[in-house]
């Protein structure tokens, strides 16, 4: 049977309406990234990874900010991190609240500030654990829960798949998405596509692939190759949205200059309704490199930009460089 990655699907009852998915970007996957991602096709877009012990205990700034969702965002899915079941499900209850439609919960990250506390990729080692998060979050919310998880911690690790076989069998899990790198490896060498596609063939929930596909030829193959579900776009998405357009047929090229300068516009613009304008000139540092890149800054410029007191001396940098600059927030 022939598959596309436009095709509509659901996910623990909720309608998709393609198989292009935003993957959850720790520290950036904020409501107006994920805005940006269904702007240009997206399907479903899964937040920034969130501490389930911050949602419980209400911190503020987590609870305004991270938990934030946009109207025209929908379906969105908001990722939590934790290893404490009753923690679990009392942030899920507070998502749910917020309006989210699905919960993954992060079984895959592997900064060791995370994994110290049982959380993350540690969970790989530990498969009861992984089940009670998951039931704890799905009692909470009322709503499906996913898990994104690793193949395992170190080479020649599986325990990552072990846990996800236990998580679609005891988990009550909609979902998983699997990261076929082992934890040690971040984002380097190979992603072992193959035990994804056994995972597939195997188990009773949809599996997802993510890891590696930074361009519209690798995520294909990797579609192909697995069977996947769906694709889950993460550092191949930043500052490329056009990678959702091109996944789906919507575009062939690549995006001009204009295009470019006016989503970086638009980013700014979010920036500073997101967080304020002082706030936002910190914070979009990281995001300049990915744009002045695709318009063929060099160096110079973007080491001035880190250093722009204000957002506008960011624009008169982009200016001065002969890019013309977007308008003023």
């Amino acid at each position: 049977m022939d598959r596309s990655l436009t095709d509509s699907w659901t996910l623990g009852g909720v309608p998709i309406p393609n198989r292009v998915v935003l993957a959850p970007l720790a520290g950036i996957g904020n409501w107006f990234v994920r805005l940006q991602a269904k702007r240009h096709g997206a399907g479903l877009a899964v937040s920034e990874m969130v501490s389930s012990f911050a949602v419980h205990y209400r911190n503020e700034r987590t609870c305004r900010e991270l938990l934030r969702i946009h109207p025209d965002e929908h379906p969105v899915s908001v990722q939590l991190f934790g290893h404490d079941p009753d923690v679990m499900a009392s942030a899920a209850e507070r998502v749910a609240a917020a309006g989210a439609d699905l919960i993954d919960i992060n079984m895959g990250c592997p900064v060791p500030k995370v994994c110290k506390t049982g959380a993350g990729a540690a969970l790989l080692e530990d498969p009861a654990r992984a089940v009670a998060l998951a039931r704890a979050a799905a009692r909470g919310s009322g709503l499906p829960v996913t898990v994104k998880l690793r193949s395992g911690q170190r080479p020649g690790d599986l325990d990552g798949i072990t846990t996800a076989r236990r998580l679609a069998e005891d988990g009550g899990v909609a979902g998983l998405c699997v990261h076929p790198r082992h934890a040690a490896q971040r984002h380097k060498g190979q992603p072992n596509y193959e035990l994804v596609r056994e995972l597939v063939d195997e188990l009773p929930v949809p599996v997802l692939v993510s890891g590696g596909l930074y361009t519209p030829e690798s995520a294909r193959r990797a579609f192909a190759q697995t069977g996947a579900a769906g694709v889950l776009l993460a550092r191949g998405s930043l500052g490329n949205p056009w990678l959702f357009e091109q996944l789906l047929g919507r575009r062939d090229g690549e995006p001009g200059r204009a295009e470019i300068l006016g989503e970086l516009d638009w980013v700014i613009d979010r920036a500073v309704e997101h967080l304020g304008a002082e706030r936002a000139t910190r914070y979009l540092r990281k995001f300049y490199p990915w744009y002045v890149e695709r318009l063929g800054g060099g160096r110079a410029l973007q080491a001035a930009l880190q250093r722009a007191p204000t957002l506008a001396a960011a624009r008169a940098l982009l200016h001065e460089a002969g890019v013309p600059a977007p308008m003023a927030a």
